[in-house]
């Protein structure tokens, strides 16, 4: 009897440990994702931020028109971008695109890939560098 009951003692000791293991590996998890989101969100304004001057920038250059096409700030020499982002292809959590683009201006954003996964915000950014955030719940909400 006393060996079936230390047997019992054992495994209620190891349940304890696999449970608070699950805890401690829960919480680490979770930080884990929230600075991988920081990091993607940092990223994502940033790289708005970049196309909005790159579009700026060949605008003062070319008596205030702006290109016809996202593409051509990389083709130029020298390049406003040195790369394309209006391809369809996430960057670092984000998908960027420019719905708008033409001679008169511009209307840039960058959507989570997966909202609360790879980022938490939806980011925009208009002619004339005017920059607008919205969290990503709020959009999937409205539709």
């Amino acid at each position: 009897m006393a060996k079936s009951n230390l047997r019992a003692q054992s495994f209620v000791t190891i349940m304890i440990v696999i449970a608070v293991t699950a805890l401690i590996l829960r919480i680490l998890i979770e930080q884990v994702v929230k600075i991988n989101i920081s990091q993607n969100e940092s990223n994502a304004q940033s790289t708005l931020k970049l196309l909005s001057a790159a579009l700026e920038n060949y605008a003062k250059d070319h008596l205030g028109a702006y290109p016809e096409d996202l593409a051509v700030l990389s083709e130029t020499t020298p390049p406003y971008l040195d790369k394309n982002y209006n391809i369809e292809l996430p960057v670092k959590g984000y998908i960027f695109s420019c719905a708008r683009i033409e001679a008169s201006g511009y209307s840039c954003s960058a959507s989570p890939l997966k909202c609360n996964v790879s980022g938490q915000r939806n980011y925009g950014i208009t002619t004339g560098g005017i920059f607008m955030s919205e969290d990503c719940k709020k959009r999937s909400e409205d539709k």
